[in-house]
């Protein structure tokens, strides 16, 4: 393989695209621009292709999605304890470009960040609920082994499959597209974009027009992605502003939203991956830490450990079988394909953006320091946070009022059931005051939902200017430090996209668009694991050296080392 990029002749030395490749710049906004425009004039129309198309992924597909996330489980940790483990993301002698606490923190904020702060109260009671509301079981994994009454046996059911959906499986394919990229971006001297992978099966093809279309649809991937989260996120961030300070949430505020966390993602952005974004990243850590610590302190504090050790034992004897589970029956399958099916969709359709993200973050790192790193920290991490906000909701409409789901009780359950997820964190932060072990200490509510507002906001913006690092290197073919102005122009350009569909409505057209779009990046995936087995298997770096060496009596014997 080519230890030289052959790619130099792809960007634009003069001129407006000084830097990109100009062909790739043009088409990506050309794409993006018609997309959006052909949502917008007529939303309904384009929100029910969307929805048809996923509809049909998930119902008809089902058993591929399912299948291909637990193949990609088992490369992964085949790979992470297989001879290649002491192979480094680099030059033999490159060593990590940041520290161990700085990586972890980037890593977080790319990969889940958000996610788990929007849905670390709603998911979990969704599944604890058993009223079925939307037409289909809350929870079938609970209901399948008998524990169909809202107690700590369901608590726990409904705990394991948060964890399922925000564990092992998703981030194995984070896992295998960031080592891919890295591995052919600083050990074999290749762009730092997704072509690159493909370069054991297709050569210098990955240059042409190949390259160009899986390139272009990762950008494509990348901004929608960015944007529709941008877009719904901001709805929970005006009802934090709402309930604190009385704040309209309606349109007006989440387009100043939209265009604020914008502005300061796009700083964040210019000032690279050693600046802004480690320095953002590093800040939300720690103050997701003094969060996490009021849950877990002022929370029911041993019923919280219980749930989260027993729960973590349960989502080990049983993520592989739950990986394997494919519903029959009518509403199993409905269930299956509304929520496990759309979150590997999802983990799908976001891993180009998280995977160069990953990758531009961990050169010189071993393979399998990085796998370990990449696999455990995060998801360690994310279940302790969903335990510790699911479980308090859980444990609020277990002993809030007269009974769960009651009145007079916590009210979580019936915010989630009228699918208003944004306001379940803060009604949990509020109940969190009231029924303290300590007391009623409500004064500490208001100062949890402006640091969770805050923590909406900023992680949002870590999000955004990773996402704006990602697309300007794929365009720049793979510079990890592309043109300060198409930072700008593609940080802004995320703002404005999620800013013009939540005029037109048409933002949740675009997020089921955007898991649509997961089925065919599915097999570029396929094919860069295929690709990266195959380099692996031939780098000389793992190959066996034979040893010879002569025994007491005379025998010769040999002897498999590897390097």
């Amino acid at each position: 393989m080519s230890e030289e990029n052959s790619n130099s002749h792809l960007v634009a030395k003069s001129g407006f695209f000084t830097g990109l490749h100009p062909g790739m710049s043009i088409a990506a906004k050309g794409m993006i621009a018609a997309f959006v425009i052909f949502t917008v004039m007529n939303v309904e129309f384009a929100g029910g292709l969307y929805k048809s198309i996923r509809s049909w992924i998930e119902n008809g597909l089902s058993f591929y999605y399912i299948t291909l996330f637990s193949i990609g489980l088992f490369v992964c940790f085949w790979l992470m304890f297989s001879r290649f483990g002491k192979i480094r993301l680099g030059d033999d002698d490159s060593r990590p470009e940041f520290s161990n606490f700085s990586w972890f923190s980037m890593l977080f904020s790319a990969g889940i960040g958000i996610g788990i702060l929007f849905f670390g109260v709603a998911e979990p009671i969704f599944y604890f609920d058993t009223s079925a509301v939307w037409g289909y079981p809350n929870n079938p994994h609970a209901d399948l082994a008998g524990h169909t009454e809202m107690d700590m046996q369901r608590a726990v059911d409904a705990m394991r499959v948060t964890f399922f959906h925000w564990g092992f499986h998703g981030w194995a394919f984070y896992v295998l597209v960031g080592l891919s990229l890295a591995y052919f971006g600083f050990r074999k001297k290749l762009p730092l974009t997704l072509r690159s992978a493909l370069y054991p099966l297709i050569g210098e093809r990955i240059y042409g027009p190949w390259g160009h279309a899986v390139d272009l649809l990762a950008v494509f991937g990348t901004v929608f992605g960015v944007a529709t989260s941008l877009g719904l996120g901001v709805s929970q961030m005006a009802a934090g502003l709402n309930h604190l300070f009385g704040v309209d949430p309606g349109t007006g505020t989440k387009l100043v939203l939209i265009a604020v966390v914008s502005v300061i993602a796009t700083i964040s952005a210019v000032s690279g991956v050693g600046k802004g974004i480690r320095i953002l990243s590093e800040w939300n850590i720690w103050l997701s830490i003094v969060l996490l610590a009021a849950f877990v302190i002022f929370g029911p504090f041993q019923w919280l450990m219980g749930l989260f050790v027993t729960t973590l034992g349960d989502y080990v004897a049983s993520f592989v079988p739950m990986g394997f589970w494919t519903a029959t029956e009518g509403p199993d399958v409905a269930w299956q394909g509304g929520w496990t099916i759309f979150y590997w969709g999802w983990w799908i359709s976001w891993s180009p953006f998280v995977g160069v993200f990953i990758a531009r973050i961990s050169r010189g790192r071993t393979i399998r320091e990085f796998m370990v790193g990449v696999m455990f920290v995060p998801t360690t991490i994310a279940f302790f946070w969903l335990c510790m906000f699911g479980g308090n909701a859980i444990w609020q409409e277990m002993h809030m009022g007269s009974g769960i789901a009651s009145a007079d009780g916590a009210g979580i359950i019936q915010t989630v059931r009228d699918w208003n997820l944004p306001s379940a964190l803060f009604g949990t932060i509020d109940n969190i005051g009231a029924t303290s072990w300590m007391g009623d200490i409500s004064w500490v509510s208001w100062p949890m939902s402006l640091l969770a507002t805050f923590l909406l906001f900023s992680w949002f913006i870590t999000s955004s200017d990773s996402g704006t690092l990602v697309i300007t290197t794929m365009l720049s073919m793979g510079d990890d430090n592309p043109p300060k102005k198409f930072r700008i122009i593609w940080g802004l350009g995320e703002g404005v996209v999620a800013a013009a569909l939540l005029l037109a409505g048409g933002l949740g057209a675009l997020q089921t668009a955007s898991i649509a779009a997961a089925f065919p990046i599915s097999f570029v995936l396929i094919a860069m694991i295929w690709g990266l087995l195959k380099s692996l298997h031939d780098d000389p770096s793992a190959s066996p050296i034979s040893v010879e060496t002569v025994a007491a009596d005379g025998t010769r014997m040999k002897q498999d080392l590897h390097a």
